[in-house]
């Protein structure tokens, strides 16, 4: 073909870039807000429920003022706890021993009070302690390079018997120790203490997960945790210290699981070895429905913090609706269907 040819037939012009269709457009809008939506459809249905058979629920009424303080009140361990949890899942490890660091850090907190041990001494030396047995079992995990889930097991145990000890025989909890009994100050943190109409506890953990979102998009800790869970070899390749990064996490959920603690030994008034039982599992629940990755590398802090409002919402709203013995298996079959889902999103991506 002829140069004066090739001039009268110019070559076609490039085809525009594909555009998303509207179902993608519409899925994608569903995968980033679907847990907003799920919260409030919770809440939307327990409120057009009659609860005027509840003692629990004044006036019958989901939404009326004092039952939604009482909720967040009930809520404030796990919702402290939701931030730190989901971080240290985003790196690729876990924590089972964050109900037992809850127990034994309840405790404390009721030893130190009952000795006279002013509030805030009392608060920061529990914190201090969370941050030890975190660091202990960052130090199991990184150092002695232990399985996570084998080296929380065993700080699980561990933990729990140290609490149990401290207890003394023929009690349950801390309650008062002959002729000590519990400061008036006791229940400020966890039920009696509020700000602009909610519970302080509440406001701690709203604080607490701000600034866990901003350690995520923000600081290198969160950038490194991303990196570490998404791809461990390529991160230390890069010359991030991902032992330092995991190590640094775990501290981390114990100061947060120390929080959770005082918060529920507040709230019941006494410092119970068993009150953090079953944390675990609820905490990885909560990350699960908020997005995480159970294989690391993805996970939103908000969502988690979101993901902690619907279990608290659907647990209270089951002591009403739902027999006793049907509540751990709601729980579990919630839990199931978290782990599915998680598992085909991230096999989408994988694939993707």
């Amino acid at each position: 073909m002829s140069d004066s040819t090739k001039s009268l037939n110019p070559s076609p012009a490039p085809s525009p870039a594909p555009s998303y269709a509207l179902g993608g457009q519409v899925a994608e809008f569903f995968r980033n807000y679907y847990i907003y939506f799920v919260l409030a459809a919770i809440v939307i249905f327990l409120s057009s429920v009659n609860l005027d058979q509840y003692a629990l629920f004044e006036r019958g009424n989901f939404l009326y003022k004092k039952n939604v303080i009482n909720i967040l009140r009930v809520s404030a361990p796990l919702l402290v706890l939701a931030g730190a949890f989901t971080l240290l899942m985003v790196s690729g490890y876990i924590d089972l021993s964050v109900g037992s660091t809850m127990g034994l850090t309840a405790v404390i907190y009721a030893l130190l009070a009952i000795n006279g041990v002013p509030m805030w001494v009392a608060f920061s030396i529990t914190v201090f302690c969370g941050v030890l047995l975190g660091a202990f079992n960052g130090l199991l995990v990184v150092k002695f390079n232990i399985t996570p889930v084998i080296a929380t097991l065993i700080t699980l145990s561990l933990y729990k018997g140290i609490a149990l000890l401290l207890v003394e025989d023929g009690v349950s909890a801390i309650k008062s120790m002959g002729d000590l009994k519990m400061p008036a100050w006791f229940n400020d943190y966890g039920r009696d203490a509020v700000l602009l109409g909610l519970p302080m506890a509440f406001w701690v953990a709203v604080g607490v997960t701000a600034l866990l979102i901003i350690l995520q998009n923000r600081s290198l800790l969160g950038k490194y945790a991303a990196a570490t869970g998404g791809n461990p070899t390529a991160a230390k390749l890069s010359g991030i210290k991902t032992g330092l990064v995991v190590f640094a996490l775990y501290a981390i959920v114990g100061a947060t699981a120390a929080l959770a603690g005082i918060a529920r030994s507040s709230f019941m008034s006494l410092g119970d070895p068993l009150s953090g039982d079953g944390m675990e599992l609820t905490a990885i629940l909560v990350v699960l429905i908020g997005g995480t990755a159970f294989s690391g590398g993805e996970g939103k802090v908000l969502r988690s913090f979101v993901g902690a409002l619907i279990i608290m919402t659907l647990t209270v709203g089951m002591l009403t609706l739902v027999p006793a013995y049907y509540q751990t298996l709601v729980i579990g079959g919630a839990l199931l269907a978290a782990a599915a889902s998680n598992h085909l999103v991230s096999r989408k991506r994988n694939e993707g």
